[in-house]
């Protein structure tokens, strides 16, 4: 596994996430039937908060990031905008950081992360070898699958 680290995110990096956000999800989204150029970094750049993404760097290279977003009641945190650029994909950097995150929470309390995926994503196999599952009920639609992870201490036997 590369030499990876994370660092907080600042307002600047707003268009280079935007960008990756583009590359990243174009071949799920034109799958879907649901690509559209501009839409795909609008929609980052609407719901981008600094205070709750961190920029993923490998050897002080831009490599991704994530976000990890209380929820408005904070029973749960969203998991959200995780994304590896193609090259430092598979090499266990996205896992690292999601266990660091999720232990991150764990230390913290925090009782449920949840997350959306879209629907025929690789990503989805991660997220499972992380403990999420799909969320039980009507939490799939033709475009995104939800999922969620509950702390250890919370787990059922």
């Amino acid at each position: 596994m590369a030499d990876w680290g994370i660092r907080p995110a600042v307002r600047a990096d707003v268009e280079t996430v935007a960008e990756l956000r583009a590359v990243v999800l174009r071949a799920d989204l034109e799958r879907l039937g649901r690509y559209d150029a501009h839409r795909v970094r609008q929609r980052l750049r609407d719901g981008f908060e600094p205070g709750h993404t961190w920029v993923i760097e490998v050897g002080g290279l831009f490599a991704g990031c994530v976000a990890l977003r209380p929820d408005a009641d904070a029973r749960c945190h969203w998991l959200e905008h995780f994304y590896l650029a193609p090259g430092f994909q598979g090499g266990g950097i996205g896992s690292g950081v999601l266990g660091e995150l999720l232990e991150r929470c764990d230390r913290d309390g925090v009782p449920v992360v949840r997350l959306n995926v879209l629907r025929g994503s690789p990503a989805r196999r991660l997220y499972a070898r992380h403990g999420f599952t799909v969320e039980i009920g009507d939490y799939e639609d033709p475009v995104d699958v939800f999922m969620v992870r509950e702390a250890p201490t919370r787990r059922r036997p």
